[in-house]
């Protein structure tokens, strides 16, 4: 057995590390599927290639090109992937939920904000920078008063669906195979 910088890597009998393996493993399939998708004729299903392992939730070796073309063409360009991951980083915290609701009622200040959510116009403030640098909130200014506002209805709509799906997620695991 080979010496390593970290004593829990562990080595096969050639004396390469099991990560690295894994890694190089995984390398190959992905240039098998690709080579598959490629150069191969279209068929609704076809044996994935010689010697490459799997999923390990697969019971069959089996590709289905039909099902991965279709879903290739339901990825969004890297852009949007991002651009997508930071707007639902913005609904990962409570307290923007909660503001987001409420400006889902009505137009409000800082101050109203701050009485309804129990909140100092502080924290309220630095919470709605966040939303408005999202383009999730939007400011007009009256006189000395800023209100708030959600930015258009895509962002009622997102909060509504959420809401939504929470109360589906009581079905089980069940009543999703199907």
């Amino acid at each position: 057995m080979q010496a390593s910088s970290s004593a829990s890597e562990a080595f096969d009998d050639t004396g390469e590390s099991r990560e690295a393996n894994r890694s190089e493993t995984g390398r190959e399939l992905a240039e098998a599927l690709r080579l598959e998708l490629e150069s191969s004729p279209k068929e609704a299903e076809r044996p994935a290639a010689e010697g490459v392992g799997v999923g390990e939730a697969c019971s069959l070796p089996l590709l289905h090109i039909n099902c991965i073309e279709a879903a290739r063409g339901k990825l969004p360009d890297p852009a949007s992937t991002s651009g997508l991951a930071s707007l639902f980083k913005v609904f990962a915290d409570p307290t923007r939920i909660r503001l987001l609701s409420a400006l889902s009622a009505s137009e409000l200040c800082v101050c109203d904000l701050g009485a309804l959510l129990g909140m100092s116009q502080s924290a309220v403030s630095h919470q709605l920078a966040l939303l408005r640098a999202a383009r999730v909130v939007r400011s007009r200014r009256e006189g000395k008063v800023v209100w708030y506002a959600l930015d258009d209805d895509h962002v009622a709509s997102l909060l509504a669906m959420g809401l939504e799906h929470l109360g589906e997620a009581g079905r089980g695991e069940g009543a999703r195979q199907a």
